[in-house]
């Protein structure tokens, strides 16, 4: 199981920020380890982050993406006590989904 995604959801200036830290290897399936084996790709491919329940990003993710991804984007209005829910899907089958309240 992986680590939860860290978020942070703040208001500013009738926006809300959304920063998350996503907790995952993105391994893209070309490197080898210390022994010459080639590590298995294991990698985001789905990402989706829901507002109250309304969708404000899907977006598609892949092998090019680093270790521990990071994403950082701002949706219009927004309140205090707003649920943000960040979930993700990857190429194994793996979700993660976590939430939090808009501070």
């Amino acid at each position: 199981m992986s680590a939860p995604t860290r978020i942070r959801a703040t208001l500013k200036d009738g926006a809300t920020e959304l920063r998350m830290l996503f907790s995952h290897p993105m391994e893209n399936g070309l490197r080898k380890d210390a022994e010459g084996q080639r590590i298995p790709a294991h990698f985001i491919m789905e990402v989706s982050v829901r507002r109250n329940g309304e969708i404000v990003l899907a977006a598609d993710f892949g092998p090019s993406i680093s270790t521990n991804p990071y994403l950082a984007f701002s949706i219009a209005g927004g309140a205090a006590g707003d649920e943000i829910v960040v979930s993700w899907r990857d190429n194994r089958g793996e979700t993660r989904s976590d939430t939090i309240r808009v501070a």
